[in-house]
């Protein structure tokens, strides 16, 4: 079966990204397409097979986004070989492939881009925009509202879409009006793995970006009324704001390597996941690691974190009762009511290997004419800016 591989970008090596790696892993004769590509970003034996556009060269330093407005027709562009099924891997312009490849298309979705579709999600973005500040602001929302027809006529010509989360394929079947199956992402069990010679140690962990929707400023805060002891792992523009929230029992480590990570997974009490995540690998790996999770009662959380097995979900309140929520979350959270293996054998269920067979047997029905294609969820689509799901509760500035 002949398979082609497309994705967003190659500059960064993140979650998504992990996803095409797996992807690649199962078609070993696949080629890797994307509009903009830095080398190095890949593993160095998939390197050779990545194919990107002449954009690549208009890459400055770490940012893409003066390239923005390119990319949707860049990924129109993109000149696929023949094949059986292309495989997309979504998170703002892939599924624009569709409306130009001969082929099937399968889109992986890691979410429909929250930025085009919630206003609230384009707050402190822009960078590299326009110049940035209000005017790459302006111009984003504006590309924002452009975009969004295109969006969605391309989700239509999908043939199949997979959501990573069950609140994913809700945003699919809201913003664009299709079904979606789930598939959740590839998470490296192997690596992430508990070690018995090391105890666990009394700190809590927040580990990732430091971004405003990931709300590290609630996880800060509700350790610091708590009393309780805090290690944050990771960079972000949020930092410096963070920083100035915490106790005198907060460590901020910076970014860590994948082995510093790992080390602080077999040591924590508990990750703490206080925003809404599409689905969130982090979490998967600290419970691979037989450590349980702290999180918020919205988005991938629900598909990930089971209560009293792998961890314990802190229903969403209105933003003046969240700090006390949180800190009392934490005051009562129970370690040793967890059991590493139990939680460890939980994380097991979303292993690379369970993701390339279900992601095999998807793209096989496809190829082989046995899967229809997806029909419509809904008749007409509101193409105004949508409001978070738990908007009612968080505010995400």
């Amino acid at each position: 079966m002949r398979v082609s591989i497309v994705h967003e970008r190659f500059t960064e090596f993140a979650g998504s990204e992990a996803v095409v790696e797996a992807m690649a892993r199962r078609w070993p004769q696949a080629l890797l397409h994307a509009p903009v590509a830095r080398r190095g970003v890949l593993p160095g034996d998939l390197e050779p097979r990545v194919r990107a556009t002449r954009l690549s060269r208009l890459l400055r330093g770490p940012g893409y986004a003066h390239l923005l407005p390119a990319l949707p027709l860049a990924m129109r562009s993109l000149r696929l070989p023949d094949a059986d099924v292309v495989v997309a891997s979504h998170h703002a312009f892939a599924t624009q492939v569709a409306m130009t490849s001969a082929a099937p298309v399968v889109a992986y979705v890691h979410s429909p881009a929250r930025w085009v579709w919630e206003a609230s999600m384009r707050r402190g973005e822009g960078t590299g925009l326009l110049g940035g500040g209000g005017v790459g602001a302006a111009g984003l929302a504006a590309f924002s509202t452009a975009f969004k027809p295109f969006d969605v006529a391309a989700a239509q010509r999908v043939h199949t879409l997979v959501a990573n989360s069950t609140c994913v394929a809700e945003r699919i079947r809201r913003w664009w009006g299709r079904e979606a199956q789930v598939v959740a992402p590839p998470v490296n069990t192997g690596f992430y793995a508990p070690d018995a010679r090391t105890p666990r140690e009394d700190f809590f962990l927040l580990a990732g970006r430091l971004v405003p929707y990931k709300r590290p400023d609630l996880a800060v805060k509700a350790a610091a009324r708590a009393g309780v002891r805090l290690v944050v792992a990771g960079e972000g523009r949020f930092l410096r704001q963070v920083e100035g929230l915490a106790g005198p029992r907060t460590t901020f480590l910076g970014r860590v390597s994948d082995v510093e990570l790992r080390d602080l997974f077999r040591r924590c009490r508990a990750l703490l996941m206080p925003g809404v995540e599409d689905f969130g690998i982090v979490p998967v790996e600290a419970m691979a690691c037989g450590a349980p999770v702290v999180a918020l009662a919205e988005g991938g959380a629900l598909d990930t974190v089971v209560p009293g097995v792998s961890g314990q979900l802190v229903p969403a309140v209105p933003r003046e009762l969240e700090v006390d929520a949180w800190a009392e979350a934490l005051l009562a959270f129970d370690a040793p009511a967890f059991d590493p293996d139990r939680v460890r054998a939980h994380a097991g269920t979303f292993s690379r290997a369970s993701f390339a067979d279900a992601m095999a047997a998807v793209v096989d029905r496809v190829a082989h004419g046995s899967a229809l294609p997806q029909q419509a969820a809904s008749p007409s689509i509101d193409l105004r800016d949508s409001a978070p799901a738990a908007a009612r509760h968080t505010s995400w500035s």
